[in-house]
């Protein structure tokens, strides 16, 4: 045989060896996942307004909805200021409703949605009772970025410390005396927004005095957890 086709032969045939040898895990590797989190009062104050109408013609219904979203709107805009009470509109949607058993479109129904969302929650609040065109859908309380990254520094020390520990403590109680890191990833949580059940709806009229949301904001977790391979060392 060719010597050169007999080591291309021989080189195929080790290559599976080696495959195997290098998945193979190491018996000193340490998969370690250590975390550490702190209580922050959540800062940013979210509710969304809503309303539904109903009729037999879609333009009424949707100049409805439209009436009733401006009202709401030019309330709303009165307490905007830049990151304290921020406004948007939300869903606008219109769709036909049909009759049972195939009998065709017998009307048409729709919603509207405002959300209103900040840091001054006791304008919001007080917003709240001050449109009548909408009614509170849904209410919740979040954390905002600067309120996260002033805690999360801290806390991720807190993690890469506790898990520069762990790593030394478990190294030694297996029989090394040392240890190295190996790849590391970091992944850093807040506890996100709190729903909040909306209040029942209100009905007003000129003889109801406005009536401020009662809100509670209540704390959130910041979270890090720091998760990687440790090589234990003789």
């Amino acid at each position: 045989m060719n010597p050169k086709l007999m080591g291309a032969v021989a080189l195929a045939l080790s290559l599976p060896l080696l495959s195997v040898q290098a998945q193979a895990p190491r018996r000193d590797a340490l998969n370690l996942s250590v975390s550490a989190n702190q209580e922050v009062a959540r800062d940013v104050l979210s509710l969304v307004f809503s309303t539904t109408k109903e009729g037999a013609d879609a333009g009424a219904v949707q100049a409805a909805l439209k009436q009733a979203l401006d009202a709401a709107l030019a309330e709303a805009r009165k307490a905007a200021k830049p990151g304290q009470v921020e406004v948007q509109t939300g869903n606008f949607s219109l769709y036909p409703r049909y009759a049972p058993k195939g009998g065709g479109i017998n009307g048409w129904a729709g919603s509207a949605e405002l959300l209103v969302e900040g840091k001054d929650a006791t304008a919001i609040a007080q917003l709240s009772g001050r449109i009548s065109t909408l009614s509170i859908a849904r209410v919740g309380w979040g954390l905002s970025r600067e309120a996260r990254e002033k805690v999360e520094a801290d806390v991720a020390a807190q993690a890469i410390s506790r898990f520069k520990a762990r790593a030394a403590d478990y190294s030694r109680q297996f029989g090394y005396g040392g240890y190295t890191i190996g790849e590391v990833s970091v992944n850093a949580q807040d506890g996100g927004v709190m729903p909040m059940a909306a209040p029942a709806m209100r009905y007003k009229s000129a003889a109801l005095v406005e009536e401020a949301l009662p809100v509670e904001a209540g704390k959130a977790t910041v979270s890090v957890t720091v998760s990687g391979v440790v090589q234990m060392s003789k």
